[in-house]
């Protein structure tokens, strides 16, 4: 995990340090992820997390974010949920338990609150 400098940078030039993904969640690609934490000090955290290009899936936290840069397009478990194209300028609620499907096709970076 990137930790943020206490006086701050633009999250858009922020390096992080990738990851690959448990082989479990992976669909297909290599895609790696990274975190950087802004604030965990109350009952929410604050960071931005990255993901490179491929097909993972997940079981989403309670969150909130905005996605800063790249492309991608989350699938729901639940068919009564449509599939989302995200991209720069999309602002998404997730609910803690959903199942998703990310396809990432542009690495996306997010600044979330979970």
């Amino acid at each position: 995990m990137t930790a943020l400098p206490a006086a701050g940078t633009a999250v858009a030039d922020l390096i992080l340090v990738h990851e690959p993904l448990p082989a479990d969640e992976v669909v297909s690609g290599a895609p790696t992820t990274a975190i950087a934490v802004i604030d965990d000090t109350g009952d929410r955290e604050i960071g931005v997390w990255e993901m490179t290009p491929g097909v993972a899936t997940d079981t989403e936290a309670d969150e909130l974010f905005v996605v800063l840069s790249g492309r991608a397009t989350i699938a729901f478990e639940d068919p009564s949920l449509p599939d989302l194209e995200v991209g720069p300028g999309s602002v998404v609620r997730l609910a803690d338990g959903m199942r998703t499907t990310w396809t990432v096709t542009e690495t996306l970076r997010k600044v979330y609150i979970a």
